[in-house]
Order: structure tokens, then sequence, then C-alpha cells
């Protein structure tokens, strides 16, 4: 039997794999503490809106034209 200190690259996988844990690990911790302190922002700022309406009488040329 091979003895488990001789493959070392067994440990520098289990070191990698170990690595890569704990960055995605810091991460998503940074990522979430920065979202928390982070004011919340309006995607779309509110603007005043105009709205006209315009009647159309039954007698007008410009109904009679779309009739």
């Amino acid at each position: 039997m091979s003895d488990w200190t001789s493959l070392w690259y067994v440990w520098l996988i289990l070191l990698t794999v170990f690595l890569l844990l704990l960055c995605g690990v810091s991460a998503s911790c940074i990522k979430f503490c920065c979202k928390k302190k982070r004011l919340p922002v309006e995607t779309f700022p509110r603007h005043p809106c105009d709205l006209t309406v315009i009647a159309i009488d039954s007698d007008s040329t410009a109904h009679s034209t779309v009739t």
C-alpha cells in the first residue's frame, strides 16, 4: 500500500478544492454584506405626466374619415 503523505498530487488537489470553496464562500458573504448596506434606489424616477383627452363628436370630420 502506498503512503498518503507521499501522494503529493492528492494533497494538491485537496488544497485546490479547499481554496476554491473558501473563495466562493467569502465572495458570497461579501456580496451579501454589500447588498445589505446599500440604500434602496428607485429604478425609474417618477415624473409628472400630462394626459390630454379630446372628445370627438359624431359629426366631426375626423370621426367621419375614421369610420
